[in-house]
Formats: C-alpha cells, structure tokens, sequence
C-alpha cells in the first residue's frame, strides 16, 4: 500500500512538473493597465478586476491601480466590482500594451455583500480560502445533498448513509467532521448548539436559495458559533434579483429519486422592495434497503433597500423524514444493500421490518437583518434570528426489559412477563434563538471589522413508548425519560487587514467566546444527567499576505482555537467520571502561495495543525448514531494542498486539486475488552477486565492521506457543457489502532455529467442537464465503523460498512421565465 502511495505522488508530481511548462507557455509579452475611480475621480483601493473566462484576477492599490503583465495579444473581458458601486463590465482588444481606467457608479441601493463581510475574508487575507459564486452554487445542485455538491474542494471527503448522496450525508474536510467545521447562514450560526454538527438531512434543497459560498479551511478566521476545527463554511442566501423571474426546475434519477423546485421573485419594486419564494419537493427511495427520503422545504424574504440602508426578512424551512440508515451493513460481500434498521422476528419466526424506522425532523429559521452605510468608510449590521426545531426517532425494539422503562413486569395469569417489544419515539424539541453583529470599516491602507454574538439553546430530550405487545395499565404515549439542556454562548472578535506596503499585507485577529452550558434530568438509561459547564476561550490569529508581482502571491497565518465537547461527549461520561471529555486546543500553521495566469492558475497550501486533547472518534457509536469519542493527548495533522486549473485547449479546462496528508496521534493508548473464559449459557465469553496498552504513534481515524478531486470541462458549443468529474479517497481507517482490519479502502469514482442551455422566443432561459454517478461500477463504501475485543489474548475485529450505489444516474430540466 505504501508503494501505490509513493507512486501516486510521483505520478503527481510529475504531472506539477508538466504544468510547469504549461505556465511558461502561457505567458505573453502584453501589459494591461489602469485605475479604477468614482465618478469624482477618486481611487477605489481594493476594487476586484477580473478577466472573465481566465483564472487572472487582481485588486487595486492604494491609487486605485491595477496592472495585468505577460498577458498574450487578443480579446478580454473584464468585470470590475467595488463594495456600494455598480459592476462595470468592459471587452478589451490587446494587441500591444494598453490603459484602460473604469469610472464606478455609487449603487442607488445598499449592496447585500455588507451582511457577510465581517465573517469572510478579501482577496489579500493570509488564509486557505474557496470562494463559490453564484454560478459555481447553480451548476452543482444536481438534487443529491450538500456534502455531494461541495464534493470538488479541497481536503473534502463526503459520506452518505442512503448510498447515493440523498438523505443522511456528511462531510469531513481534512479529516474533521462537521461537527467541528463552523457553518454559518448570513453569518448566524448553524451548527447545532449541542452536538455542534450539521443535519445536511434537515436542509433539502437549501442550495437552490443560496447565492453564493465560502469555505475555509483550517482555524480561518473568527467568525460566530462554534469553533472551527477543520474548516469553516459561510452560506449567503438569496440576494436582490432586480428582475421579476420564475423557475420550475425538476430532476429525477434511479432509486426513485424526485425533485421538484419552484422559484419565483418580484424583482425590485419601486427602486426599494423585492420578495422571492422557493418551495421544494424531494424523494427517493435510496441505494440501501428503507433508506428512504421524503423531504419538503420553501424559503421565503423579503427586502427594503435604501440607498444608505438595507432591512431583510428570511424564513426557510425543511420538514424531513428520513429512513433510519445509520447502523451501515455488517456483511456488505454478501447482500450491499441490507440495512438492520427495523428488523424483528413476528411470532411464527419470520423475519420482519418495522416500516416507520425513521428520522423526522422539522426546522425553521427565522433571520432579520439590518445595515447600515454610517459613511463612505463605516457601516454597521445586526441581525436576530430563532430557530425551532422539533421532531423523533421511531423504532421497533424487541425483547426489552420492562424495568429498563421504568415499568413493573406484567402479570398474565400466574405468569410473570419481563421483557416485551415495543416501539418508541426519542424526542428533541428546541429553541436557539440570539442575534449578532459587526462595525466594518475600510479606508486606505485599513479594513477592519469589530463584531461578535449572544446565542442561546433551550432544548429538551424525552422517549415515549407508543405501542407494547405488553403493556398492561400503562397508557399509549408513556414518557419513560425528560431531560433538559441549555447553553448560553457569547462572543466578541476584532480584526484588521492593514497594507503595511504596497506589496505586503498584515492580519491581527482576536476572539474571545464564553460558554455556558447546563443539563438536568433523566437520561434514556434511566441515570440522571446532571451536569453543569462554563468555559472561556481566547482566540488569536495573526498572519501576513506579500504579493510578489500581478500573477503570484505568498501568504503565512498562525492560529489559535479552543473547543468545548459536545452533548454526546458528556453524555457517553457520565458514568464515568475520570473518562469527562475535556475542551480541546488547536495549534494551526498555514503556508501558501497563489498563482494565475490568463490560462493557468496553481495554488500550494502548507498546513501543520497540532492540537492537545484532541476528541478523536473511536470508531463506534451510541444507540442513535453518534460518534463516542475520546481525547487524546498529542496528536497533529499536516499536509500540502495542491489546487490547480488549466485551459487545455479553447473550450477545454482541467480544474483539480490534491490533498497529501500525514495525521497522527502521539503515542496513542488503547482500551480494550479482554474475555478469557466460554460461558455456556450465553454462547459468549465472559467480559473479564479491559486491558490498556501502548500503540505507539497511530493515524486518526476517518483521516485518508492522499484526497484527489478532478473537474475537466469540454464545451464544444454554445449552452453545451460535458464534464468528467473524478475522485479519489485514500486508505482511511476507522478507529485509532492502525490496524487494515478496521480500514475503509481507497476508493476513485468517476461521474460524468452534460448540461445544455439555450434560449427559445417563448421563454427566458432552457436548462438540461444528464448525470451518471460512478460511470465504472465501482464497488466501495466511503465510511464505516466498528472496532475490536480479545479472545484469550487473540484480536477480534466487527465492522459495520456504508456501501455506495453502483452506476445510476440524475437528469434534470429547468425553465426559466
């Protein structure tokens, strides 16, 4: 395994090598120049110039200057843009050195970027940063989930437990789930207060009224909700679409799957109004047995635009039901598409499965959003938003012991009954509501934001027995547990980007955040879960951005970043005092340098993450799903990124980035199960003692070394693209120990994908588009967990594995009016 390695990075390599010749070749001898203004003459340092259709982009200085070097005689298109101006696009004939000066328009209304620019980083920001524009959100809503659509980034690995990236997905970016990657919507935290993870399932179709993306990866930059630990991803919603538009859009694929989307949008009104809606329909019977989805979700707003002021209302909604996937398959070789969720023995013996084992959650956010423009330097936001959540798991559980309810035995006659089957719902209702808010200022050779948040979580858990086979006088709907959890999280950061010359750049970044976090009541083990949590946290980041000339730049950050644990931590330690899972630190060291070009760009990130009391995942789970985790002591994570992208030939372009990684935990400990004597009765060995022993320096689990994303992209004809989309996940092992017994196998899959578009009389816009998932058949599964015990000192391994779909396909159709 080793030797594939090493010779898939030399055939990388040589092919880095490759692109270097490639770069020279695109170099021409022609020089673009100019100076972007207002109408008063006055430079817009820091106004974006880029050529549309290349991967060359630039920023102005402090006069307003831009310059674009080594540029090849021909055509260029040139967008420019400046936060409160209206974008000017421009065509550009070189065939010797020109000046070409811009003129921008103060927009006549307030320009929406301001209600995320405190939480996003510009162009000259020391960080490992992925923008997704408008367009780039569009072209990958296919109908699967979230994770499936970020696939392409860098260090980014998606999971789905339906097999075809529709239901309960995932993702992990350089190896961190999204339960430590800070998500935020316009800024408002996401992440679920207590288990701090993403429910990609609770947000069907939330794409479709997203406007644009960026991630970040690494500790980034401060930003509201829970700490970042891998990467941090900000959406933007829906913004001002100045013309009324309406949109069906439809897709449909194997496994039954459906998607119906409407949009609609009143455009501006009167120069001050605008309303947009979406509602959506999703449904698929999924790749694994029952893993059914049946989703609806709409998003609503509404804005007031003035020329110094912005007021926006948002309220979107996701309302899922979802079969119970999370226990994988045990014998994938034998039958890939069994799922143990449900399964029951009826009273002749006969194999059964419960049709209601499922996942029913509804959500709804609410988000108020007001700007305003103080000067030409100052504006200022604040936002208050609330979101109610509600909903169950229902399963079917058999042979249950009526004192694990806290029930009496029931008595039939002169027989005394034990244990019944049974179906349960496990509740969670919530509330998390709190606002946040920022001052941003940009003058010269300064922008700075000051900004931060008051969050909080009301959120009580509680089981109810539905149905017994055996209930005798307890009534239908018995409440066997309730327990409470609250957390209060404030936060307030300050950060500058200062141009201490006009090459080099500085950052300063300071967070401080306080947590508050309070359980109280009866757990569903029927033990009290009483527990109470304060933790204060300082996060420091500082970091430099020097540009070596028009096409290449360097940059180098160090940050700061602590974590608490989660619910669940907490939870699984309750009964263990010495095993409560302590806040973790993060020690994160960044190193890059860009590049671009006309027809080429290349990216290199250097990355050293060390953190102390890392919570690894162990490679098992609780009874509904969740990661048990355990802190470590020592453990890093380090890696070179490699993003690069290239136009071929005219109409032909290869984007792609390589991720090579080395993640370890120093001298990792493990616990394990020893059983030294058969006990007849139970067919099993007797559990005797656990066992400690040193492993020495083991890989993290869920941490593949080598990560490879591939886009080539060949647009023969106007309207028509075709796409070869691959990828390639290295060897990731599941739990601490190193050991290939527990070991997800490297896996490459390729997609292909054709859209076409055009534009009859009757109608504004007709989009297409065909996709075939895993073109080769590829049998893998891209997540797994299990682990192991001993057997009078011999090693035994159980794995339960997340087979994925064969070859299946998505087609889809969008008319737009």
């Amino acid at each position: 395994m080793l030797n594939e390695k090493m010779s898939l990075s030399i055939r990388k390599g040589l092919m880095l090598f490759i692109l270097q010749f490639v770069f020279v070749w695109g170099y021409g001898q022609v020089k673009l120049t100019g100076t972007v203004t207002n109408v008063r003459g006055e430079s817009l340092p820091g106004a974006s110039v880029i050529m549309e259709g290349t991967y060359q982009g630039v920023t102005t200085n402090q006069q307003g200057m831009y310059v674009f070097s080594n540029l090849k005689a021909g055509s260029y298109n040139l967008r420019v843009s400046f936060l409160g101006y209206q974008t000017i696009r421009k065509s550009v004939e070189l065939k010797s050195d020109k000046e070409v000066n811009f003129k921008l328009t103060e927009s006549a209304i307030m320009a929406e970027e301001v209600i995320v620019a405190a939480t996003r980083v510009g162009a000259k920001a020391p960080v490992a940063v992925t923008n997704l524009s408008s367009d780039d959100v569009a072209g990958q809503n296919t109908g699967q989930d979230i994770p499936y659509q970020l696939s392409l980034m860098p260090s980014l690995v998606e999971a789905s437990e339906a097999g075809a990236g529709i239901g309960n997905s995932s993702l992990r970016i350089r190896g961190t789930g999204s339960n430590r990657i800070n998500v935020t919507v316009n800024g408002i935290p996401l992440n679920d207060s207590e288990s701090q993870n993403v429910f990609w399932v609770n947000m069907p179709d939330f794409s479709s009224s997203v406007d644009n993306i960026q991630i970040q990866r690494g500790v980034g930059t401060s930003t509201n909700g829970s700490a970042a630990f891998g990467g941090t991803i900000n959406f933007q919603t829906q913004t001002l679409a100045k013309d009324s538009y309406a949109q069906i859009n439809s897709v449909a694929g194997s496994f039954n799957s459906f998607r119906n989307t409407i949009r609609v949008g009143t455009g501006l009104i009167d120069n001050k109004f605008s309303f947009d809606a979406r509602y959506s329909r999703l449904k698929s019977d999924g790749y694994v047995d029952r893993a059914f989805s049946d989703h609806e979700s709409f998003f609503v707003t509404g804005a007031y635009y003035r020329e110094k002021s912005l007021l926006r209302f948002n309220v979107f909604s996701g309302d899922q039901h979802t079969g119970i996937s999370w226990w994988g398959n045990p014998d994938a070789k034998s039958n890939r598409t069994y799922n143990p969720a449900g399964e029951y023995e009826d009273e002749f013996g006969n194999t059964k499965y419960y049709k209601d084992q499922t996942d029913n959650y509804k959500q709804t956010h609410y988000q108020l959003f007001y700007s305003l423009e103080l000067n030409e330097f100052l504006n200022a936001n604040a936002a208050l938003h609330y979101t109610k959540g509600k909903g169950y798991y229902e399963q079917y559980k058999e042979d249950k012991k009526f004192k694990d309810y806290a029930l009496p035995n029931v008595v039939i006659g002169d027989q005394e009954i034990e244990k019944t089957d049974l179906i349960r719902r496990k509740w969670l209702k919530n509330d998390f509501y709190g606002f946040v808010y920022s001052l941003n200022y940009r003058k010269n050779r300064v922008d700075a934001s000051f900004g931060g948040g008051w969050n909080q979580y009301d959120g009580d858990h509680f089981g109810n027995i539905i149905w017994a086979r055996y209930m005798g006088k307890v009534e239908k709907g018995y409440q066997w547990y309730l327990n409470n959890g609250k957390k209060t999280d404030y936060n307030f950061y300050a950060k500058v980007n200062y141009e201490l010359t006009p090459k080099l750049n500085v950052y300063g970044d300071i967070q401080y955040r306080h947590i508050n976090y309070n359980m109280d009541g009866i757990d569903d083990d029927l033990n009290g879960l009483v527990q109470d949590h304060k933790y204060d946290f300082w996060n420091p980041k500082v970091g430099c951005f020097y540009t070596l000339n028009d096409h290449q730049n360097v940059y180098f950050s160090f940050g700061m970043g602590h974590r608490e644990p989660t619910r669940t931590n907490f939870k699984n330690a309750k009964l263990k005092p010495q095993s409560m899972p302590q806040s973790e630190s993060l020690y994160d060291y960044e190193l890059g340098y860009n590049f671009h070009a006309p027809k080429a760009t290349l990216g290199v990130n250097i990355y050293y993450m060390y953190y102390r009391d890392q919570l690894v995942a162990t490679g098992k789970k609780n009874n509904v799903g969740d990661d048990i985790m355990t802190n470590v002591d020592k453990s890093y994570r380090a890696g070179v990124e490699l993003i690069w992208g290239i136009k071929l030939l005219e109409g032909l372009k290869w984007d792609a980035n390589l991720t090579l990684s080395s993640n370890r935990i120093k001298r990792f400990l493990e616990t394990s199960s020893y059983s030294s004597q058969w006990n007849e009765a139970i067919e099993w060995y007797d559990v005797t003692e656990e066992k400690s022993k040193s492993l020495g320096n083991t890989h993290i689990s869920y941490s593949p070394e080598v990560i490879a994303s591939s886009l080539l992209q060949w647009s023969p004809a106007k309207g028509l693209d075709i796409n070869l989309i691959s990828k390639y996940v290295g060897d990731q092992y599941f739990d601490n120990t190193s050991s290939k017994d527990r070991m997800i196998d490297a896996y490459f899959v390729n997609n292909f994908k054709m859209n076409y578009s055009f534009n009859p009389s009757w109608i504004k816009r007709v989009g297409l588009f065909v996709q075939v998932n895993n073109l080769f058949n590829v049998e893998y599964a891209n997540n797994a967990y299990g682990g192991n015990w001993y057997e009078e000192n011999v090693e035994k391994s159980w794995a339960y594995t997340f087979p994925q779909a064969g070859i299946n396909f998505l087609a889809g159709v969008e008319l737009s009016f």
